[in-house]
């Protein structure tokens, strides 16, 4: 399960150091390590966007199901509609820089 960010983080900083920005193609999870790239794949559609794991997920979205949180930039690209907030997918790592 996927699901994505409240506006609230917008310009807080990530597990990474970064600060976190809802126009970005990045994403957190537990399951992949910092820094790592993953295809996230709509079951339904199968559209997919490729986004960097930059941050950490609460401990208790895991016990939700949710394998990674998008920002609304990636959420938007896998079709995930932040009116339902939750979307059914496929988490893959990929070789970084890997575009499609």
């Amino acid at each position: 399960i996927a699901s994505y960010y409240s506006l609230k983080f917008e310009g807080v900083k990530t597990a990474t150091g970064e600060i976190f920005h809802q126009k970005n193609l990045t994403g957190a999870s537990n399951s992949f390590k910092l820094n790592s790239w993953v295809r996230v794949t709509n079951l339904k559609t199968g559209t997919s966007v490729i986004i960097r794991i930059n941050d950490r997920m609460h401990p208790g979205m895991a016990k939700k199901g949710r394998v990674v949180d998008l920002t609304a930039a990636a959420a938007k690209k896998v079709g995930l509609s932040t009116k339902v907030g939750v979307l059914k997918v496929r988490v893959e790592q990929v070789p970084e820089g890997t575009t499609e």
